[in-house]
């Protein structure tokens, strides 16, 4: 297999308080949800980085076109990880997110391997982390 992710995916319960949270909240941009003539169809894709979107879609609908039941949340299952250029950076974006509704599940700290992280979900449950890792500085 080579690596070609180009969408991520979430289920969500509120499509559009997901909408809010982030384009409003976290600043990501999108050209809002689309879709919505079709059955199961209506999802949002946002920008992340080059050739990189990142889609919220009813967890119904994920469910319908997967062909698998939905299942309690539990988000311990996967994190995602948005690694910034400085400590800084990450204290402004948990800043930001709070702001936007996360719950600041783990204030920003030092890491035992070096680096400076926090964790935040989003309204829906999914685990963000924000790192500052000094051997794995992002390109912008």
């Amino acid at each position: 297999m080579k690596p070609r992710i180009t969408v991520i995916t979430v289920g969500v319960d509120d499509l559009d308080r997901a909408v809010v949270f982030y384009r409003d909240g976290l600043g990501l941009k999108t050209e809002g949800i689309m879709g919505a003539q079709y059955e199961h169809g209506a999802v949002p894709f946002f920008d992340l980085q080059a050739g990189l979107k990142f889609a919220v879609w009813p967890r119904a609908s994920l469910a319908h076109d997967s062909g698998v039941e939905v299942s309690p949340r539990s988000p311990t299952e996967f994190s995602i990880g948005h690694n910034v250029r400085t400590r800084e950076e990450v204290d402004q974006v948990m800043q930001q997110a709070d702001a936007a509704g996360a719950r600041i599940v783990k204030p920003a700290q030092d890491t035992f391997w070096g680096g400076y992280a926090g964790y935040f979900m989003d309204p829906d449950g999914h685990l963000w982390e924000v790192l500052y890792n000094p051997d794995l500085m992002p390109e912008d």
